[in-house]
């Protein structure tokens, strides 16, 4: 059983972490100044004269796939390079409360950096009469999104101490999981391969579930998908850690 004040403890030290260090206010200046751009310059938001943020959220999967590894390339690698996971472990909490803490302040201050876009939302509701269940559907879809990638990048962070090599493994897991829905991949198994491992290969993508949602309808399957994908990389997160500590 994890304790839930042991990991608001961690949480809430590594929330400092992120607010009192260059490094938050870096990612927040990155993420908000590029997706909204993207969305002015390539998405047309003003050109296309439809009161939406579609043009903000279609940029988030490629923004996230840089960005997320690079929140989670230090979560494990600067432990172990600084020799602090060793005193982490003889504190008085478990591994599972240590990994499950260190995401949910990544997770929370992603989402909070997500939140800061919120003008774009008070715009489009000036100019126009959008439907704002899709944009609350969207935002949420995006926070999922950005709690999977932060999972799998920091199954990557623990494997190694070298923080850039953390960053290249993240993104290459999360490009993994980001393009088995496309079409061009799923065309490679056509023929030979049987129909069940090709669907379940499609449903495995992070862009299917994330447009899914964003679509304006919370499939429940696509919700499940995200939880389940988080808790797997938190848990493959912790045996890694294990291992290295045998």
């Amino acid at each position: 059983m994890f304790g839930i004040r042991n990991i608001k403890i961690i949480a809430q030290r590594e929330l400092k972490s992120y607010i009192s260090t260059p490094i938050g206010y870096i990612f927040a200046s990155i993420f908000l100044a590029i997706s909204t751009g993207l969305s002015f310059h390539f998405g047309n938001f003003f050109d296309r004269g439809i009161a939406d943020l579609e043009s903000f959220f279609q940029y988030h999967p490629w923004l996230y796939l840089l960005l997320m590894p690079a929140i989670a390339m230090r979560l494990w690698a600067e432990e172990q390079k600084t020799g602090t996971l060793e005193l982490l472990v003889t504190l008085p909490i478990s591994l599972g409360e240590a990994v499950i803490g260190k995401f949910v302040a990544a997770w929370v201050f992603s989402g909070g950096v997500l939140a800061l876009s919120f003008p774009l939302w008070m715009t489009v509701n000036y100019l126009g009469n959008p439907d704002n269940g899709v944009i609350i559907s969207s935002y949420f879809a995006s926070w999922l999104m950005a709690g999977s990638f932060l999972s799998l990048s920091s199954c990557a962070s623990a494997l190694t101490n070298n923080q850039v090599i953390a960053f290249i493994t993240g993104v290459t897991i999360c490009f993994f999981f980001m393009m088995t829905g496309v079409d061009i991949i799923q065309s490679g198994f056509n023929g030979w391969a049987p129909s069940w491992v090709i669907n379940t290969i499609g449903n495995l993508s992070i862009m299917k579930n994330f447009n899914s949602i964003s679509s304006g309808v919370i499939d429940i399957r696509s919700v499940t998908y995200f939880f389940f994908l988080i808790s797997t990389g938190l848990l493959v997160n912790i045996k890694i850690i294990e291992l290295k500590k045998a």
